[in-house]
């Protein structure tokens, strides 16, 4: 089964390439890697869920926001691989961030949704360095953030 079959598989459809208004680029490749820039829980270029963990979104609801986080990534990636997943050697380092009522001390729960979309994608080549952090706000009053590093093949 190949990277884009397990995709499907997990039910994500990859969204269009939008490039944002902003003064940053939503993705870089640099000597075989790629960096994909934070990505928000944005459908139609708004957020599905505003606030912050636990008290205005759940556990729950924010480990959903983290795999849509995930979702428009790979939407980025799949632009920078021109559509051929299997250039993906390995997940480098994931970055998860999560907007938290002050004393929520488990952001890294959020993250594993992430996290693990991550490694039933690529399998072996998912698994990853990574930090989860609690911060007090994000964009858009987003509840969560995930960016990440590639390998790439030549």
């Amino acid at each position: 089964m190949s990277v884009m079959d397990r995709i499907r598989a997990a039910g994500i459809v990859l969204p269009a390439a939008e490039i944002p208004k902003a003064l940053y680029v939503p993705y870089t490749l640099h000597h075989g890697l790629l960096t994909v820039s934070g990505q928000l829980p944005l459908q139609n270029g708004k957020p599905i869920l505003v606030g912050t963990v636990p008290d205005a979104v759940t556990v729950e609801a924010a480990q959903d926001a983290a795999r849509l986080c995930l979702a428009n990534m790979l939407g980025w990636v799949g632009a920078a691989v021109e559509g051929d997943f299997e250039r993906i050697r390995g997940v480098v380092r994931v970055g998860g961030y999560v907007a938290v009522k002050p004393g929520f001390n488990d952001a890294p729960q959020v993250i594993n949704a992430a996290s693990e979309l991550l490694n039933r994608i690529f399998e072996e080549r998912g698994r990853h360095a990574r930090v989860a952090m609690g911060v007090a706000s994000l964009p858009f009053g987003a509840p969560v953030e995930i960016e990440a590093t590639f390998a790439l093949d030549a």
